[in-house]
């Protein structure tokens, strides 16, 4: 009766907080993703978010490009680098990716989504003409292009600083850079996780220094495989920091991780319960930014469309063809129309926008 009492007296001590707008710790974070009682939790999170955003839920016309699968890294998790000269490697040029762009893009497509391998087969020059070739072809489309951790490896491989990195790829045609390569901000994970690129510190300042040239970034957290939930919770808590810092950051996504084969057992995947409690706690800690994505592909349509009501204000966008999450075992589609995200969102009883990479809106659906 006494552990009873005492659970109810601590989740109405978050839930008082949550009404008055106040920031919850670590040790908060960690009793809602103990706690049994998900549907409380998703209705704080609702709550938070309704007050940020009302019924809006966004989404944005974008293609994913992929110029390389050719990487230096090798992260446990990753399905889709391949070594140099390895079966299936690639290295598009960029006349090629303008090609490929051609035969694949649709009228309304307002963002290239893009990222890759870390490939040192290629100068640095070659990441910056890409970006500026896309620019001259496609000048009306956003360029969302490379993770902290690309940044990283552009910095080591050209001997610039990231500030200079950023900047000559903002010339080239860059709006914001993709959210990526943090996985957990951990390096107890990251080491066992043979994370070898950009660390935890690595990847805050690659985002601290974009921020500080007027370029807006992404954020991210790959969870589902060996962090604990205080390693969650902490990475967490340092893009909260960040932000308190910069305003840099549009939007947290969190993205569960993905088996190696499509037909993985289902205890190989996290769950449904799993995935509503992070993005609602996720909703709950980042109480700076102003959107959590509801990630399609790697939560499936039917979850991540019921996230919209544990505090996701955001499903991502259309997605022409993507492959990261699928050259593992993702189940769910490789993009989506716009009436499809539409419906999605119009049957979770939200109002439908859609958005630029900026979150400025280009039309509402009523």
């Amino acid at each position: 009766m006494l552990i009873q009492t005492d659970t109810t007296s601590r989740l109405n001590s978050i839930k008082e907080k949550v009404e008055n707008n106040e920031r919850l710790s670590m040790e908060d974070g960690l009793f809602l993703y103990n706690s049994d009682d998900l549907l409380t939790i998703g209705e704080l999170a609702n709550q938070a978010n309704l007050r940020k955003n009302g019924k809006k839920t966004y989404f944005v016309e974008n293609m994913s490009l992929y110029f390389t699968n050719v990487c230096e890294a090798t992260c446990a998790f990753c399905h889709f680098k391949r070594k140099p000269g390895q079966e299936g490697a690639y290295t598009k040029s960029p006349m090629e990716m303008v090609e490929f762009v051609n035969e694949h893009i649709t009228p309304n497509v307002k963002e290239f989504h893009i990222t890759g391998g870390h490939n040192t087969e290629v100068p640095f020059d070659y990441y910056v003409e890409s970006i500026k070739t896309l620019k001259e072809h496609f000048p009306n489309v956003t360029i969302k292009a490379y993770t902290g951790a690309e940044i990283e490896f552009f910095s080591r491989q050209s001997g610039l600083s990231y500030k200079e990195v950023l900047s000559q790829l903002k010339d080239a045609g860059l709006s914001s850079l993709t959210g990526g390569g943090a996985e957990i901000l951990s390096e107890r994970y990251r080491k066992k996780m043979s994370v070898n690129k950009a660390t935890t510190e690595q990847w805050l300042d690659v985002h601290r220094n974009a921020h500080s040239l007027g370029i807006p970034t992404h954020a991210t957290m790959l969870y589902g495989s060996i962090e604990t939930l205080e390693e969650r919770l902490q990475h967490m808590v340092y893009l909260r920091e960040l932000q308190d810092e910069t305003n840099g950051f549009l939007v947290f996504i969190p993205l569960a991780v993905q088996p190696k084969k499509v037909d993985s057992k289902i205890t190989k995947r996290t769950s449904a319960v799993e995935d509503l409690k992070t993005i609602a706690i996720s909703r709950l800690m980042l109480d700076n930014f102003q959107h959590i994505k509801s990630y399609f592909i790697t939560l499936g349509t039917q979850v991540a469309q019921l996230a919209l009501n544990f505090g996701a204000s955001d499903i991502h966008g259309t997605l022409v063809e993507e492959r990261i999450s699928h050259s593992a075992g993702a189940l769910s589609p490789k993009g989506l129309t716009r009436d499809e995200l539409v419906y999605l969102v119009k049957e979770a009883n939200r109002i439908p926008v859609e958005r630029d990479t900026l979150y400025n809106e280009l039309k509402v659906y009523e």
